[in-house]
Formats: structure tokens, C-alpha cells, sequence
């Protein structure tokens, strides 16, 4: 029987079946099942990956593409017995660290053969966040860029401009706090958003190549350098530059404060925008500036890399493989990240972007001023008992600073018990 997604292959973008036409040529007599597992469940995304897995069944007629859509949430607990026990071919997931778990356990396929084809060289700037042991676990679809995103409205009633530098942030930053706003908002509930906070301030403070050191464990928590970077956040603390009680509201529920211009900046990933967006403010009033130098090293910059993979227990590996080339060719990339879709980047050189403000803004920042390298942000790139205590360290230090030293010992003691 062939598989109910087959019926949505109608609301393809019609470029994008003929492109996909032109690519199956090669790979006619794929046969079987195909069984993929996405996590992509928010309505555009889930949109998205009922329109891959339609446009692939109708690309291969004697292949059946069955989709299973799970929480996004639910899957980061499920994904280990999901991998274990009856794997489906194709799954979801995330670059680098967040990768590693599955790549030693032995669950996720080595495609490096896929990586030695010309099609995957245009993916080149994320290889390294796709590689382990010399070896590559899976392929990118997308990525986006994290920045500040500002009310530009408010900048210029206060005759501000984007800042290049700290010094010229913090200038800022006082005068909007003497106009009885804060500078920042930011919640904290769930922890992840004061890792963004904690990866730019060191990304810029001892620059990506140190800040990839402490995520590998190489360094000590309690290291001057690290203290530096704290030093330079508690500048911002101590000037009242965030919204009180960030601590109890999620990421959306501190969105809110930016919108009714009691703050007027928020340190976020690109998602942010259409949530802005669909609460009123339009693009003259939103602005989005590259998180400023603080020392004189190159900028690194945080872009999580969403991916699939390959169970090592999947049944239908060929398929599988032709689904991945498919997923990173360069005309899919583009349609799938455009603005009315993921909203996102395509990771393919060979794509073109979305016509939108902060999409182009992104790409632009990404492709011309990140010479110091590509971060997956902090909960990817540090070990997930390692991240887990550390963001709780930085949430704890954001509302209590004065703990700084208590808290740097307790991640020092986690750093010796996770990296041995």
C-alpha cells in the first residue's frame, strides 16, 4: 500500500518537484520501505518534512516513504531506545557533541562515502561539525544565525547606533537604562538561553578557538581566562542591563518585553523573528546586529546545524543514503529554508537565500564575518552532563553573581568527572 504522504505531494513548490525529478535520475531503482523519523513537529517545520518525504515516495515509484512526526521535545528522550529497537532508516537530529552519544554507542551510520561525492562538497562548512573520529554521522539541512536582534524604533528616539564594540554596547546600554528601560530581555526558565549568553561573551572575550577547548574539556573552569569572561558579563549585570526575574519565564514569555519596548534587545537565534513578527512589530521597527568585538580575535559565531542520520539498524540503507543526497542537493536546500518554510539558512553553497531581512543578514554575517569559526551552540557542543551543570551555573550566576567562585569550583569538579 503506498504511503498516505504520497496525497500531499500536490502543495510542492512545482521548481522544486522538477528539481528533485532531475535528481532521482540516478537512483530509479530504489525499492522497499523507507521509514523516517522526524522531530520536526512546530507547523512549518512539520509542513516541510511531509513535503520531503512526498516529494521523495513520488520521485521513486517502487519505494513506499512512511513518516512518523514525534514531539520535538519527547524525541530527545526517545531517540536512544528509538535507535536500539526496530530503527526506522532516517532520523533527526543535531551537529557535533549532541551527535557523539549515538556515534559511541554504535547507532548512527558512518556515511563518509557520502561525503567523498561532489554533490557534498558544497556542505563544506559543516563537515567538521559533522565529523567524529576522522568519520561523517550524518548530513545538515539548515542552520541559522544568532545574533541581536533590537528595536531599531528605539534606538533612534535615543539617537543609538548598532554597536561594533563592548565599550560602545555598554554605552548603549546606559543610556537606554537611564531612559527607565532595560537593555536585555532574556528568560531563563529553561536554562539554554544564558548559554548563548555565556558562548558569545567567551566566544569574544578569549575567542572560538578557546571556547572549543573548554567545551573539549581541555581547560579548567576555574582558569583566569574563563573568569575574564564572566567578568565582562557581570558589567552587564551589574548595570541592571536584563530583565528582572528572567529566571521564571521561557524564551517566548520574555518575548513580551521587547515587544512592548520595556527592552529593547534580545540575544536569540533567527527563530525569534517571525514570533516578533506575528505580535505586531514590523521590520522598521526590528533591527539585527552581530554580538560586538571584545578582544582582538576573530568572531566566532554560534549557528546550530539541524541534521539526519542514518540508524546503524536501519533496514533500507540505500534508500536512506539517496534521501540524504536529496536533503542536501542544493535546489531542495533552497526551497525548504525559503521565508514562507523554515525561514532559515541552506547550508549548500550552492542555494540562494530566502529575500528576507534577517535571513540575508544572517548569511552575510555567516559567510563574510565569522572567520573565527562556527560554534553549534552550548548545549551541543559541550557533553550533555557538562552542558547540564554548566547552564545551570550560568542561569545561577546571571541572578546571584556574587556565587561566582562556588559556582566555577562545582563545574570544575563536573569538568574532572565528565572528561576522564
Amino acid at each position: 500500500m503506498r504511503s498516505i504522504i504520497k496525497a500531499s505531494v500536490a502543495t510542492l513548490a512545482a521548481s522544486t518537484i522538477l528539481a528533485g525529478t532531475a535528481f532521482a535520475d540516478g537512483h530509479g531503482a530504489l525499492k522497499g520501505e523507507l521509514n523516517i523519523t522526524s522531530d520536526m513537529s512546530n507547523p512549518a517545520p512539520r509542513a516541510v518534512m511531509e513535503g520531503l518525504a512526498a516529494q521523495f515516495d513520488e520521485m521513486h515509484p517502487d519505494l513506499t516513504v512512511n513518516l512518523t512526526i514525534v514531539d520535538r521535545e519527547a524525541w530527545k528522550t526517545q531517540i536512544r531506545n528509538s535507535l536500539s529497537a526496530n530503527a526506522p532508516d532516517v532520523v533527526n537530529w543535531y551537529a557535533a557533541n549532541r551527535m557523539g552519544p549515538y556515534v559511541s554507542a554504535g547507532l548512527f551510520e558512518d556515511v563518509s562515502d557520502l561525503w567523498e561525492s561532489e554533490e557534498l562538497a558544497a556542505l563544506a562548512s559543516t563537515k567538521g561539525a559533522m565529523t567524529i573520529d576522522g568519520k561523517q554521522w550524518g548530513v545538515p539541512y539548515t542552520y541559522y544565525q544568532w545574533g541581536i536582534y533590537y528595536r531599531e524604533d528605539i534606538f533612534k528616539e535615543l539617537g543609538l547606533s548598532e554597536p561594533a564594540t563592548f565599550d560602545e554596547e555598554m554605552a548603549n546600554c546606559a543610556k537606554i537604562v537611564d531612559s527607565g528601560r532595560k537593555c536585555y530581555t532574556i528568560g531563563s526558565k529553561y536554562l539554554w538561553t544564558a548559554g548563548g549568553w555565556f558562548d558569545y561573551m567567551n566566544m569574544r572575550t578569549n575567542g572560538f578557538d578557546f571556547h572549543m577547548e573548554l567545551a573539549q574539556g581541555n581547560v579548567a573552569w576555574t582558569d583566569d581566562r574563563v573568569r575574564e569572561t564572566f567578568a565582562n558579563w557581570r558589567k552587564l549585570i551589574d548595570m541592571g542591563a536584563f530583565v528582572d526575574d528572567h529566571q521564571n519565564y521561557s524564551w517566548q514569555e520574555a518575548l513580551p518585553f521587547m515587544v512592548k519596548g520595556e527592552a529593547t534587545a534580545y540575544l536569540m537565534g533567527n527563530f525569534a523573528v517571525a514570533p516578533l513578527r506575528e505580535a505586531g512589530l514590523s521590520d522598521d521597527q526590528l533591527g539585527f546586529y552581530q554580538f560586538p568585538t571584545i578582544a582582538d580575535t576573530p568572531q566566532g559565531e554560534d549557528a546550530p546545524t539541524d541534521t539526519f542520520h542514518i540508524p546503524s539498524g536501519a533496514s533500507n540503507k540505500d534508500a536512506a543514503k539517496a534521501f540524504l543526497k536529496f536533503v542536501t542537493s542544493a535546489d531542495v536546500q533552497s526551497d525548504i529554508n525559503g521565508g514562507d518554510k523554515l525561514g532559515q539558512l541552506p547550508v549548500n553553497s550552492g542555494s540562494s537565500v530566502a529575500s528576507d531581512k534577517f535571513i540575508e543578514k544572517g548569511f552575510d554575517m555567516l559567510s563574510n564575518n565569522a572567520q573565527g569559526g562556527v560554534a553549534q551552540f552550548f548545549d551541543r557542543d559541550f557533553p550533555a552532563e557538562m552542558a547540564s551543570a554548566g547552564m545551570e551555573g550560568l542561569q545561577e550566576f546571571m541572578v546571584f553573581p556574587d556565587n561566582l567562585d562556588d559556582i566555577l569550583a562545582r563545574l570544575e569538579d563536573t569538568r574532572a568527572r565528565v572528561y576522564k
